[in-house]
């Protein structure tokens, strides 16, 4: 488990914008990772996705990395922000944007 979450601690240290999340961006797997996939492409901003449901020890580890116990999860600049529901909030409110742009600067 420790290379998982070593690998996962570099996967989300190197993407400014990462969601692990149940299958991929062309084709998600569960109506909450499409959501949040369909956030991204509707902001523009370039991001990356890991699917979980190709590894196991990835679906547990992300769970454990995090401390949240559901997926999909989005790490923006390093930074765990939330499953499904907090990003559509932070999207609704317009705070996403804001974060996204901050993060894209550095």
């Amino acid at each position: 488990m420790d290379n998982v979450l070593d690998k996962i601690d570099s996967e989300v240290k190197e993407n400014k914008i990462l969601v692990y999340m149940k299958g991929t961006e062309e084709a998600p797997q569960c109506g909450f990772s499409a959501a949040v996939v369909d956030i991204f492409k509707v902001l523009g901003f370039p991001f990356q996705t890991r699917d979980v449901l190709q590894n196991d020890e990835l679906r547990e580890g992300i769970k454990q990395y995090s401390n949240w116990p559901t997926v999909p999860q989005v790490f923006i600049n390093g930074k765990f922000i939330g499953g499904c529901d907090i990003t559509r909030e932070l999207y609704e409110s317009g705070a996403l944007k804001k974060l996204i742009e901050e993060a894209l600067k550095k």
